[in-house]
């Protein structure tokens, strides 16, 4: 499948790291879209960094290890999106604007578990979100 065919997406932090560390749901099949090139995820340099930062808070230091380089590989197979334009603050978690600016300026999807954080930027922006059981159904449906 081409880059031109797939599916853009920001992937909030709380499925990067519940995708990450829980198998058989909804967020790591998500996951494995990614690792499969399935999706086209878009990240900007401070929503990495956020990835990072969380992953490591909230982890074990072994299960950080173990996990390091796999964010390593997700990150090493997305779109580095640059933010030209910042529509800051527009929700109620300072680090989900850093999800909507990526989105926004990647002309992306947002796929969280977290929709209602995201409904002021998805009624005044237009932002399309969507949870990662709803990403997993169309990417199924597709045939993806």
């Amino acid at each position: 499948m081409s880059t031109a065919t797939l599916l853009r997406v920001v992937i909030d932090t709380n499925v990067v790291f519940e995708g990450l560390t829980k198998q058989g749901n909804a967020a790591s099949f998500v996951i494995d879209a990614w690792f499969a090139d399935l999706i086209q995820v878009h990240v900007s340099n401070a929503l990495a960094y956020e990835y990072d930062d969380v992953l490591s808070r909230k982890l074990s230091d072994a299960r950080w290890q173990k996990l390091k380089p796999v964010l390593g590989t997700l990150l090493s197979r997305t779109q580095f999106t640059t933010i030209y334009y910042s529509w800051r603050p527009t929700s109620p978690d300072a680090g989900d604007d850093l999800v909507i600016d990526c989105a926004m300026n990647a002309n992306a999807v947002v796929v969280t578990s977290n929709l209602r954080d995201f409904k002021s930027a998805r009624d005044s922006l237009g932002l399309q979100v969507m949870a990662p059981a709803e990403l997993v159904t169309k990417l199924a449906l597709e045939g993806g």
